[in-house]
């Protein structure tokens, strides 16, 4: 038998060991299965191959996966479980996939979940976007996580506790965006000293402390648009040496305090799009600063002014001293 028919007899012989209404493929570095059929409402155990490392079950009617169904997978690296009807999850899911990194949650209607959940798994991203929780806890984390991509953006989170961060000290990517935040307490991110990208956007904050991120030393993206913000601290962002993007737009700033964006020494660039700008005599700085540094700004031109009335929509880097109510020496 020549080398041809071979090749033909292994792949049949792939095609063979596939779930019902899933599709898989066997590249070298272990299977991959994907289902995605909407009539699909129990885990697709008979036919997963062995040597899986990937496995997708999206959009489907699924409403239960227990750690019966992963044991056969004790190779599994990603686990995608998007968009079904998961409302909860077991304690124990995870004790048979001990080299899981991987897990995505997204849209599953999760109302909670049990503590150690993610305890015996080598997580390093670990998605639970758009699902219905209210608490975030700490237990359900290991001490010292390897978790190094968190996201919960689109949940119902009024708040975070400090002890979760304590947990995941090696967290670079956090996204809480689109929650019910209303405060960030001063000291919460402090345990995160390796935090590289922060989202905070879409939530209800109102105000932020000056020592809000002065332990993230490593920050180059930060993302607090579409809050409540109504003022910022003038040392907000000391020490941020490294921050290369800081979206501000959609909030309720009038004025940026003195020296806010100063002290940049990596290229950085803002939007301050959609802001109540007030142009009188505290837009000094900010007027100022957006002259020496346009090609920082996305939107330049979209920067206007929303009062005086005189001043209404015109771009702030276009106005003269004297509209402002400034004394030109």
């Amino acid at each position: 038998m020549n080398l041809w028919l071979l090749l033909v007899f292994a792949a049949l012989a792939e095609c063979d060991v596939c779930p019902h209404l899933c599709s898989c493929s066997f590249p070298p570095s272990g299977a991959e299965v994907s289902c995605s059929h909407g009539s699909m409402n129990q885990f697709p155990s008979d036919g997963l191959p062995p040597n899986a490392t990937r496995l997708s079950v999206q959009s489907t009617g699924l409403s239960r996966v227990t750690a019966g169904d992963l044991l056969p997978l004790p190779g599994l690296k990603t686990l995608q479980l998007y968009r079904n009807n998961l409302t909860g999850l077991d304690s124990d899911l995870l004790s048979g996939v001990a080299h899981l990194e991987s897990l995505d949650l997204t849209g599953s209607r999760l109302v909670g979940l049990p503590a150690r959940i993610f305890d015996r798994a080598s997580l390093r991203s670990l998605v639970l976007k758009d699902n219905l929780l209210e608490r975030a806890e700490a237990e359900w984390f290991p001490l010292n996580s390897s978790v190094t991509w968190l996201d919960l953006s689109g949940n119902r989170l009024s708040s975070v506790p400090e002890e979760m961060f304590q947990r995941l000290p090696r967290l670079e990517n956090l996204d809480l965006s689109h929650n019910d935040l209303q405060e960030l307490r001063p000291q919460a991110l402090e345990p995160l000293h390796h935090l590289e990208t922060l989202n905070l956007a879409g939530n209800k904050l109102i105000s932020l402390k000056p020592e809000s991120f002065s332990h993230n030393l490593r920050l180059s993206q930060l993302f607090l648009q579409e809050n409540r913000l109504q003022e910022l601290p003038a040392t907000l962002f000391q020490g941020l040496t490294h921050l290369e993007l800081l979206l501000l737009n959609q909030n309720q700033l009038r004025f940026l305090p003195a020296g806010l964006l100063d002290r940049r020494t990596a290229p950085f660039h803002t939007v301050l799009t959609g802001n109540p700008w007030r142009c009188d005599g505290n837009m000094e700085y900010l007027w100022k600063w957006l002259r020496e540094n346009p090609r920082s700004v996305f939107f330049l031109d979209e920067v206007t002014c929303d009062g005086p009335e005189t001043l209404k929509l015109e771009p702030v880097f276009s106005l003269t001293a004297p509209q402002l109510g400034l004394i030109q020496i």
